[in-house]
């Protein structure tokens, strides 16, 4: 086997664990996101559950940067909704997103796990990984 033929190889196979790199910062990165997701969801939930407690003439205010802003009961309701639909939106997305992600990448550990065989199909005997 001659040297270029071992450099692209190596090429090729540092290409691959490149790939594999890549595809786990995503899948963390994807997990970090889910997180923030998931802890908005809780507390727009907390929200709605302290929504639900109140009397339909109770006084309701949103917080728009530095200022407080009177806001009807029925509506603050309607935005805390539509925002819990929206996160758990896409915490499906996300999920969905992350198992795409992890099938690559165990496609990709399951080619790299495969490499010294094809290694030492292509070299031959002589070649020996120890």
């Amino acid at each position: 086997m001659s040297s270029s033929n071992i450099r692209d190889l190596q090429r090729e196979l540092e290409n691959k664990a490149n790939d594999l790199s890549k595809l786990q910062k995503d899948i963390a990165k994807n997990h970090q996101v889910r997180k923030k997701y998931t802890i908005q969801l809780g507390e727009n939930e907390l929200v709605l559950k302290e929504l639900d407690l109140l009397k339909e003439d109770a006084n309701v205010y949103k917080l728009i940067g530095p200022v407080l802003v009177k806001q009807d009961l029925a509506e603050a309701n309607a935005n805390v909704r539509k925002r819990i639909e929206y996160i758990s939106a896409e915490l499906k997305r996300l999920d969905s997103t992350v198992q795409d992600l992890e099938e690559k990448q165990n496609s990709k550990k399951e080619t790299l796990l495969d490499w010294p065989l094809t290694l030492q199909h292509i070299a031959g005997p002589m070649f020996y990984l120890g």
